[in-house]
């Protein structure tokens, strides 16, 4: 009941119950700020243009209006719920990657974003609550990757400049493409290789939402 109650909650503001799981060392999940251990962690998320529905509609004034809704949002969830909330754009880092791995069906794409069965890379991390307690999670039901049965990867051959090579990403390459002439197409719709898979195509990013994304990955590129 209590998880249905959260997702519910997350729900009102466009966000999205991305599973959970109870941690074990290797998750490197920090304690309560009281030092209690955590029994459960539910994982919190957006796909498709919910979210940004609700953001755009109280965007907060500031250089990281996304972070600081996505805070005031899930700090209110985390006190109703008596959880604790983390966010994987503050430090320290947490592995939020892994932890959506271990809460569901989220697999590494070619493109080394995480790929989920429907939503495809129109998904993201926004946070995660922590319990103190077992909550009664439900058994994770096992979906493959649709990366398995993909034919041809087109994400990997739509790269105008070729930046996703199978050991290693062109951050370089792809943000002076970005800076340049040719790269207004990726910037107001979107990567194109990230739009070139066909999973989850109905939970694209609107353009606003696509150019908002990609200019705040300029930013960070840029950052020395």
């Amino acid at each position: 009941m209590l998880i249905d109650d959260v997702a519910q909650a997350l729900g009102r503001h466009g966000l999205r119950l991305g599973g959970g799981f109870r941690p074990d060392a290797v998750d490197r999940v920090p304690p309560l700020p009281d030092g209690t251990p955590v029994g459960a962690v539910l994982m919190v998320g957006n796909a498709g243009p919910g979210m940004w529905r609700r953001f755009s509609d109280e965007r907060p004034a500031g250089p990281s209006p996304l972070d600081a809704w996505t805070i005031n949002v899930l700090a209110r969830v985390a006190e109703r719920f008596g959880a604790c909330a983390v966010y994987p754009f503050q430090l320290p880092f947490l592995p939020f990657q892994q932890w959506a791995m271990r809460a569901e069906p989220c697999y590494v794409s070619p493109l080394r974003m995480l790929i989920h069965p429907v939503f495809g890379l129109w998904h993201a991390c926004r946070g995660a609550l922590l319990f103190a307690g077992d909550i009664g999670l439900p058994d994770r039901v096992e979906v493959p990757s649709p990366c398995e049965s993909c034919v041809g990867s087109p994400c990997l051959s739509m790269c105008p400049v070729g930046a996703f090579a199978a050991d290693a990403y062109d951050a370089a390459g792809c943000l002076a493409h970005l800076d340049g002439p040719d790269g207004e197409d990726c910037v107001a719709l979107g990567c194109r290789a990230r739009r070139a898979c066909p999973v989850g195509s109905e939970y694209r990013y609107a353009p606003e939402q696509a150019r908002f994304h990609m200019e705040a990955f300029r930013r960070v590129f840029r950052s020395p």
